[in-house]
């Protein structure tokens, strides 16, 4: 439908407007002109004035006023309405197929394609017209239902946190097959298909086969938001910073995001730990930024997200990756000052370096500092106490990694019994395999195995060794091999302690026995085995064979939740495998790492949607239908009163003679002005300020905090009238219209109530606009803090309203808060209540705490608190929306499904009753704990 568009309920008298021209003639003829004779007589008059005069030709100006005031009629009676829904024989018979996209990028709007859903279904249900639902990421073959019993499952929709791919696609193709050769199709008998695609603003490729079949059954429609798509790409580490790239569908003018870095604190509590603040430029469609934090508050973060986007696109997960590894180095011998090649920790220092944090000391004093890694080159012994703790470290999941030498080949550690610091048993003395002292060439590297963490490695063949120390043979020693040599001599060995492992490098951590320090293959080897982070997702090949359990997993709207019984993952199927139903985006955790799974990939892009021009796109609201017949009609009225009227002037019945046609004239204009001009538009359509203080100082007005969203603003304003309709109606208050107000210009102090509605873009009031507000809030005045979220949101949550909420009330003088406890006034100022939902319902009030010594008194229903009013009461059920009410009295928005949604409706106007009469009256009712006393006095 077009917007602002007219239709007509009785289009058939619009005929009657054909008559208008016959209707000026008549009108021109009446009176008729008189006919001129000469009479002698008429001498005899001259100079008289005759104080009745009619003309003899009715004026253009009155002739056009009657013309006005009949065509009112004609088109009144007609029946005209803006923004008329389908109707009569132009309305679709036939059944209506609601086709959703329903991706992680639908979730934006996700509350707005529902109320459209619910109205067209509302439509659907008066026409008696089969609904079914084809949803593209979970396709399955529509089954046709009645409207009403589609309308109660609406609560339970939710966006899917992927997008639908072209097998999904595919998949819908063939399910809408199947309902047409059955149920689908027989309904068809009765009229073509309407479809109502909700696009969720993106193209994707697979889907022009499926448009074209349903263009073939009927109509298409494509409801898109206008609101643009934004993502997060998994982050990069690159130089020590964390570099982050955001993406839009659509290049258009600049625009500033904020990036949230959260986490968890050290005491294990959820918040927000860093912002970056990035930008669109014109026309671009991505945004770059670099975060550069300390490597300790690196590896407490968990998720990146884009603040105010509530998708699971705008979220990017962390796993192991991003955490910078703290490795403790320890070698057995540094005797060999300024020779730093020949130092045992050079080559792992260079290799490290870059990825990891180095820690160095004495093991006794590092292990407090619990590190991921410990390395030990060439240490044979250990200090007293060294074992045991190095033992209770690996129990809590700490990788021991030891290097061969000299030492370690001449000690007799692990030589009759396994040492539980070591993965095998090792022979005396060791091996040379080149050299001046052996007749053998040095040995190359075996390709690994692949149940080896360094399967699929390339092993390159300048990679030699020329002696190594040898493990005993033993039962268990062929399964803890995992890196061997060309004649099958171990090289790299491992063994489980409690939740850690311990490996072993059968040779030095230089190059004094093997070249295999000074190869790439080194630094790849230490990433397999996670001494350093490892940046990028694992190869297909070391992922075969793997499963990879679900440990959270992330909801449409960016939430995460705990996967719960979710079976694993094979390996392969996650870094290759597109997100689905069985796959959805989350953290994964496999043999040794955790993976994070997220719904963007690094090389992926945003495209924005594009449709044939044959099918209409339009948005996610539609204007109320609007009855202008009435109007008309009325219009008429007033029209064919000034033509009453100015007959009579003309006639000179109505004003003296000589100022008859400039009187009428001004009186018309008067009247023509008073109907043509827009509602309330005069000399000055704004009252001054003073005026509105004038107002709100003479009369009880509630006001609301004008945050910069229009929309917003107006909601606000829509739900302060509705709750002061009900005031009036139900109580003795009879407030006048709710105003709303600006924090920097407006005095504060003669609103009773004021409602601050809370949106992430709104501004942070000066510091003047806080010292009126703390001064508002010490002499009385109340304010209610609505952050609108209770459907994805808990108190304390980092969501973006209520992290604007905290950055709004951090200057605010607030004294300390409490659940609205039983016994608070608020629960019975006028009616008894024990919640106090509004749209939303579920999330605690909070409210003033009451004071420590507010005893119970025997007998009494409520504790003897404080006689204050709560400066400030705080929440997040949009009590507004569930006020507001539109010109006629009507609720603008919908709260909850039928019956139950109007029961809540009704406990939130009884919240915002029960709330005015505490901000009126104070907590008189808490004044019954007097009562003993004043009837004692009374009897004495």
């Amino acid at each position: 439908m077009i917007p602002g568009a007219i239709g007509f309920t009785a289009p058939w008298l619009l005929l009657a407007l054909a008559a208008l021209p016959v209707l000026w003639i008549l009108l021109r003829a009446v009176p008729p002109a008189p006919i001129r004779r000469r009479f002698p007589g008429v001498a005899l008059l001259l100079g008289l004035r005759d104080d009745d005069c009619v003309t003899d030709r009715t004026p253009w100006w009155l002739l056009l006023l009657r013309m006005l005031a009949v065509a009112a009629v004609i088109v009144g009676l007609a029946g005209p309405v803006l923004n008329p829904r389908a109707g009569g024989a132009d309305a679709p018979r036939g059944p209506m197929l609601i086709v959703q996209d329903a991706s992680w990028a639908s979730a934006r709007d996700w509350s707005a394609q529902i109320g459209l859903l619910d109205s067209l279904l509302a439509e659907a249900g008066r026409a008696s017209r089969p609904v079914a639902f084809l949803r593209l990421s979970q396709p399955e073959p529509p089954v046709l239902r009645a409207a009403e019993d589609w309308r109660s499952r609406l609560t339970g929709l939710e966006p899917a946190p992927f997008s639908p791919t072209p097998a999904m696609n595919d998949a819908a193709l063939a399910a809408l097959d199947t309902a047409l050769d059955g149920g689908l199709g027989d309904a068809l008998g009765a009229g073509t298909l309407e479809t109502r695609w909700f696009s969720d603003g993106l193209s994707r490729p697979g889907r022009d086969a499926l448009l074209a079949a349903l263009e073939r059954q009927g109509t298409v429609t494509v409801h898109e938001s206008p609101a643009p798509v934004i993502a997060l790409t998994p982050v990069v580490i690159e130089d020590g910073t964390v570099q982050l790239t955001a993406l839009r569908a659509r290049a258009g003018t600049a625009r500033d995001i904020t990036i949230e870095a959260h986490g968890r604190d050290p005491q294990g509590n959820a918040r927000l730990l860093a912002t970056l603040p990035m930008r669109f430029e014109d026309d671009a469609t991505t945004a770059d930024g670099a975060l550069s934090l300390p490597a300790e508050l690196r590896a407490r973060i968990t998720r990146f997200q884009v603040a105010g986007q509530g998708t699971a696109g705008a979220v990017t997960l962390t796993d192991d990756s991003l955490k910078r590894r703290e490795v403790a180095l320890i070698a057995g011998r540094e005797d060999r000052e300024g020779l730093e090649l020949l130092s045992p920790l050079h080559y792992l220092e260079q290799a490290l370096q870059p990825s990891a944090e180095i820690l160095d000391g004495a093991l006794l004093e590092i292990l407090p500092a619990n590190p991921d890694v410990i390395v030990l080159a060439d240490v044979a012994t250990l200090a007293p106490g060294e074992e045991e703790a190095l033992l209770d470290w690996m129990d809590q999941g700490g990788l021991l990694l030891r290097f061969a030498g000299p030492r370690l080949a001449a000690s007799d550690v692990s030589r009759d019994s396994e040492n539980p610091l070591m993965p095998v048993r090792l022979r005396a003395g060791g091996r040379s395999v080149g050299g001046a002292m052996s007749w053998g060439e040095p040995k190359t590297l075996a390709p690994f195995p692949e149940d080896s963490p360094f399967a699929a490695l390339d092993v390159p063949q300048d990679v030699t060794v020329s002696a190594q120390v040898m493990a005993q043979p033993d039962p268990v020693l062929a399964e803890r091999v995992i890196a061997q040599l060309s004649d099958g001599t171990p090289l790299v060995t491992r063994k489980r302690v409690g939740a850690g492992q311990v490996v072993l490098f059968h040779v030095t951590a230089n190059a004094e026995w093997s070249s295999l320090p000074l190869s790439g293959l080194f630094v790849q080897m230490l990433e397999r085995l996670a001494v350093s982070s490892a940046v990028a997702l694992p190869d297909l090949a070391e992922m075969e064979g793997t499963t990879w359990q679900p440990v959270q997993v992330l909801d449409g709207f960016g939430q995460l939740e705990d996967a719960g019984t979710l079976p694993g993952i094979a390996g392969e199927r996650l870094i290759s495998d597109a997100l689905g139903p069985d796959l959805p985006p989350g953290l994964y955790e496999g043999p040794d790492r955790r993976l994070a799974r997220n719904v963007m990939q690094a090389e992926d892009t945003l495209a924005p949607s594009t449709w044939p021009a044959s099918i209409p796109v339009e948005g996610l609201a539609r204007a109320p239908e609007t009855p202008l017949g009435g109007w008309l009609l009325g219009l008429a009225a007033l029209l064919l009163l000034a033509d009453i009227i100015a007959s009579l002037a003309l006639s000179g019945r109505l004003i003296p003679a000589p100022a008859t046609r400039s009187a009428a004239s001004l009186g018309l204009a008067i009247l023509m002005a008073s109907v043509f001009l827009p509602d309330g538009a005069s000399a000055q359509a704004t009252p001054p300020a003073s005026d509105k203080e004038l107002r709100a100082a003479s009369e009880v007005v509630l006001a609301h905090v004008l945050t910069g969203d229009a929309t917003l603003d107006d909601t606000a304003r829509a739900g302060l009238e509705g709750l002061s309709e009900t005031l009036f109606f139900r109580t003795s208050v009879e407030p006048a219209s709710p105003i709303g107000v600006d924090l920097e210009t407006d005095d504060l102090a003669i609103y009773p109530l004021l409602y601050w509605p809370v949106t992430p873009e709104q501004p942070l009031p000066s510091q003047e606009a806080y010292a009126r507000l703390n001064t508002y809030l010490r002499s009385g005045g109340m304010i209610l803090f609505d952050t609108r979220d209770a459907n994805v949101a808990g108190f304390g949550a980092s969501s973006p309203n209520g992290q604007m909420l905290q950055r709004l009330a951090e200057p605010l003088d607030i004294p300390p808060l409490e659940p609205v406890p039983d016994d608070h006034v608020l629960t019975r100022a006028f009616y008894l209540l024990q919640d106090f939902p509004g749209r939303h319902s579920g999330r605690p009030v909070w409210v003033e705490a009451a004071p420590p010594d507010a005893e119970k008194i025997d007998g009494m229903p409520f504790r003897n608190l404080n006689d204050n009013v709560t400066p400030v009461v705080i929440g997040g059920n949009d009590w507004a929306s569930a006020w507001a009410v539109d010109s006629r009295g009507n609720p603008m928005l919908p709260v909850g499904r039928g019956y139950a949604g109007e029961r809540q409706r009704e406990l939130a106007y009884r919240f915002g009753v029960n709330l005015v009469m505490h901000v009126l009256t104070g907590n008189y009712k808490s004044d019954q704990v007097h009562v003993p006393a004043l009837l004692d006095r009374l009897g004495q």
